[in-house]
């Protein structure tokens, strides 16, 4: 089930997201990037800091397309109700209809639920497997 490290380093943990209460899956390719280090927002991180945290944002997301065939990735910061920074990044999967898109996507029901794939995401976000690097559709 997701929910749980995938990576961490000195600097960032990345994790699924946790299942919620009342469900026994989650959205897959739901997932969080915080820096280990307690900070509340993003105006605290240190410099080197908020370069690690892009840095996974973006291996992330290359990953995320590779592994589960996302369409586009979003990556999003609410802070409202927990008092530490952590970046949502999130894959959005072909055939989304319009009023699934942006936050609400992992509310789709007909999007993919269920067991996490973490070691090729793993491999992927490090850059230990060649067929996750970038190519011309997942460049900027």
């Amino acid at each position: 089930m997701p929910g749980g490290a995938v990576l961490q380093d000195e600097q960032v943990y990345i994790g699924h997201a946790q299942v919620r209460a009342g469900e026994d899956t989650a959205y897959l390719g739901y997932m969080m990037v915080e820096p280990r280090r307690h900070v509340p927002g993003l105006e605290h991180l240190r410099d080197e800091e908020a370069q690690a945290l892009g840095v996974w944002v973006a291996r992330l997301s290359r990953a995320l397309v590779a592994v589960l065939g996302a369409d586009h990735v979003y990556a999003f910061v609410i802070g409202d109700h927990v008092p530490h920074i952590h970046v949502h990044v999130v894959a959005r999967y072909p055939g989304a209809p319009p009023e699934y898109r942006g936050p609400r996507v992992d509310e789709w029901p007909e999007a993919p639920c269920g067991a996490k794939r973490s070691l090729r995401l793993k491999r992927c976000a490090s850059g230990y497997a060649p067929s996750c690097r970038p190519t011309a559709r997942t460049r900027p």
